[in-house]
């Protein structure tokens, strides 16, 4: 029980920045679920880099 009450907006507004986090994490699981997929699969091969093998 706080002493003073809360207005309407503010509760409104923590609905809002709870149902965009919600939303957030769950984009942030499937990205890392893809990663981790692709990775185990054997999908990802790192891109061979043109300075180190062009002798310089």
């Amino acid at each position: 029980m706080s002493l003073v009450k809360e207005h309407e907006l503010h509760k409104r507004r923590r609905g809002r920045n709870i149902g965009v986090g919600l939303v957030l994490a769950a984009f942030i699981a499937i990205i890392f679920g893809l990663t981790v997929v692709k990775v185990t699969r054997g999908d990802f091969q790192m891109q061979p880099q043109q300075g180190v093998t062009d002798g310089n």
